[in-house]
């Protein structure tokens, strides 16, 4: 079964709604991948206000990320590399940020308590943290079920790092999504 990243099934507008994203904010994907798909128009959102952060584990993606950024003329736009899994690692200011996505890269990593913990880390007071994964249901797309992320345990990983649920949803018919805020 192909893995598709999926991203042709989500509205990066409707995620942003649900986040509250304006002008003047600091935001962060956690995971952007080569796409930039969310943190290109999210910079554009937050204007040269704010503040725009990319972050993957894939130095090259973040080559082509900031690649993008300088021909859409993003001077807000820092790439930073990093493992989520290891709280800490992320090089941008601890309770800095208003908002942070975690979107399809939950699945693909073993250690999601230290990945939700490190996105705790960088959030700010009342700032708010959106994942979305892919839902357990079988699929000729997107990973294997056997890989697919149980909401239920990222839910208690929340609790545990200062992170209060305040919406659940589903973004179509393949995705879930937990909008979390920092307490």
């Amino acid at each position: 079964m192909p893995i598709s990243g999926g991203l042709q099934f989500l509205n990066e507008q409707e995620i942003f709604d649900k986040t509250g994203l304006i002008v003047g904010m600091k935001v962060a994907c956690l995971g952007c991948g080569n796409l930039g798909f969310f943190i290109l128009p999210a910079a554009k959102i937050v204007g040269k206000e704010g503040m725009a952060y990319a972050v993957d584990i894939q130095k090259a993606a973040l080559d082509v990320v900031k690649n993008k950024a300088r021909l859409e003329g993003l001077t807000n736009l820092e790439c930073v590399w990093s493992n989520l899994e290891k709280v800490g690692s992320t090089n941008i200011p601890a309770g800095s940020l208003d908002v942070a996505f975690l979107i399809n890269v939950l699945f693909q990593n073993k250690n999601r308590g230290e990945i939700l913990a490190e996105a705790a880390r960088l959030l700010k007071k009342g700032g708010k943290l959106i994942v979305i994964d892919w839902r357990k249901i079988g699929a000729p797309f997107g990973p294997p079920p056997e890989m697919r992320v149980d909401k239920e345990q990222m839910k208690a990983y929340a609790s545990n790092v200062n992170l209060s649920l305040i919406e659940e949803t589903e973004f179509g018919e393949y995705f879930w999504g937990l909008l979390f805020q920092r307490i």
